[in-house]
């Protein structure tokens, strides 16, 4: 599949079908974010797969949704602030790497026929507390991953003259 081909189909997933996602789609998309450029390469970030029962009744505290729910993993992608790379002005990067890094995940796991969402919206602190982050540790993104059970509507996106100069 071409790429453009791939990103168009990738859309905010909110809705998941109640089957399990395989361990071989997981390894092959952590494979894909393992392989995200990231400043001066240093890579700063962590990821934790949410698959148990458990522990999906702990991150749908911290975002409380009904379709959030339904997803039957969700990843955790966390930016290491001790390990992120900080330009002279200042700029710390590891929004950008994270960013990166999670847009690897969602287009691989569109690759593999499964659905994902970006959430940002979600309680960090009680996320931090509730799966042991560390003291230099931030969740930043939630990111739901499993089998849809929504359909894809038209993206409305802006045209290329209003992006470009």
């Amino acid at each position: 599949m071409e790429l453009l081909e791939l990103i168009k189909r990738r859309y905010s997933c909110r809705d998941y079908q109640p089957t399990s996602v395989e361990q071989e789609k997981l390894d092959y998309i952590m494979e894909c974010v393992r392989f995200a450029p990231s400043a001066v390469n240093k890579q700063p970030w962590m990821f934790r797969i949410i698959s148990s029962e458990e522990d999906r009744k702990k991150i749908c505290q911290c975002y409380n949704r009904e379709w959030f729910a339904t997803a039957p993993v969700v990843v955790i992608a966390s930016i290491l602030h001790d390990e992120e790379w900080v330009r002279s002005d200042g700029k710390h990067h590891g929004d950008i790497d994270i960013a990166i890094a999670v847009e690897h995940l969602c287009l691989a796991a569109t690759e593999q026929g499964l659905g994902t969402c970006w959430v940002c919206n979600f309680d960090a602190e009680l996320c931090k507390k509730s799966f042991g982050l560390g003291e230099n540790e931030e969740a930043a993104v939630l990111i739901p991953i499993g089998y849809p059970a929504d359909e894809l509507k038209e993206k409305k996106r802006k045209a290329i003259e209003e992006i470009c100069k």
